[in-house]
């Protein structure tokens, strides 16, 4: 078993700010390689403390045979990781997808690169038991350790039982679990079964909730469990939204993670925070549409940022929705504050020069 070194291990429990990466296309919808390094060196210079390479926001058909880009893409970020000169200080999550044996090849070639973790998607398996997915979490655990990942219904995902998530937890090799079933309920499952499980300390949450990323992380749980009371904290986001306004959120968790620390009443202006955040996020995700729009709507803040040269994804059916870019340009004027397009413009005028 491939387990996690120590130093990963403490930088994924301290909590840090993880984008879910994109995938940079050119007009021809081919890999905009060029773009594709740029995202990864942006995500660097804003802070970010890791990188989840290869999973939704890439686009899950980049592992289409005739697509072919899942090796590609994660080369292209574990090479500009290791050229930064952090390679030690970043967390590198590889998505790994599909049946048992196509998950295990790709956590295989993963970790052959260089990557820290897996986080294991069920898109695609919902006529799976969910005895057989965690017989299929066990076997991809083998080779390497596990991200794991409640993954909302709308966008492929499929509703998990407590149960299952106590079986997963149980796993030794699991050390952290995106939380983004978008619903408190389905959340807080997932909460229980981490306090719950005798792996508990060696477990760190993470938010995937787009929805309600700053309550997430202003939140400490208490759990009554056969232990004891058991709190547990929200550390950090593999999130979606993060893909955009990236240093701005590496600020903002900073800010979360000093009010927890001086163990002060939770400010009302950060509850105003979360409020606008959400807001933003309905935009970027299309959220009035059933989430049509959420990968083109993130590739959108990207292009108006110069970070991406368009908003073309692998199917050409994915774009924004009607009346989405409206939205984005919406919350961009309430909530001008939450944007990193200042930090952009600097980071652009010196990554070219």
């Amino acid at each position: 078993m491939k387990t996690l070194n120590d130093k990963v291990y403490k930088l994924l429990h301290q909590g840090t700010v993880i984008p879910a990466h994109p995938l940079a296309l050119t007009a021809n919808r081919t890999l905009d390689e060029e773009a594709q390094r740029r995202l990864t060196r942006y995500y660097l210079a804003a802070g970010a403390g890791g990188l989840a390479v290869g999973v939704h926001t890439t686009q899950f058909a980049i592992r289409d045979p005739e697509i072919n880009l899942y090796r590609k893409v994660l080369e292209l970020a574990m090479d500009e990781v290791k050229k930064s000169g952090k390679n030690d200080e970043i967390i590198k999550v590889a998505g790994v997808s599909g049946p048992t044996d196509q998950a295990a090849k790709e956590a295989r070639l993963a970790h052959d690169l260089g990557y820290d973790l897996a986080l294991v998607s069920t898109n695609g398996l919902g006529h799976w038991s969910e005895e057989d997915l965690l017989k299929r979490a066990r076997e991809i655990s083998m080779e390497i350790p596990l991200f794991g990942f409640y993954l909302q219904p709308a966008v492929g995902g499929r509703v998990l039982s407590q149960n299952f998530w106590e079986g997963f937890a149980d796993i030794p090799n699991v050390y952290a679990i995106k939380m983004a079933p978008f619903n408190r309920y389905q959340t807080l499952d997932v909460v229980h079964a981490v306090c719950r499980s005798g792996r508990n300390e060696e477990i760190a949450l993470y938010t995937g909730n787009d929805d309600t990323i700053i309550s997430d992380l202003l939140t400490t749980y208490a759990i009554r469990t056969n232990q004891g009371m058991i709190k547990k904290d929200i550390v950090g986001g593999l999130l979606g939204h993060w893909a955009v306004w990236t240093k701005s959120a590496v600020e903002q968790l900073n800010n979360i993670k000093a009010i927890k620390e001086k163990g002060s009443a939770v400010p009302q202006d950060m509850l105003t925070l979360a409020a606008q955040v959400t807001d933003s996020n309905a935009a970027f995700f299309d959220a009035r549409n059933a989430f049509e729009g959420c990968i083109a709507g993130i590739h959108e803040v990207l292009f108006r940022q110069g970070l991406l040269k368009g908003i073309w994804c692998l199917d050409e059916a994915e774009k924004l929705s009607p009346g989405q870019s409206d939205e984005i340009t919406r919350v961009y004027e309430d909530y001008p504050h939450l944007s990193d397009d200042t930090f952009v413009k600097r980071f652009l005028r010196e990554d070219r020069a």
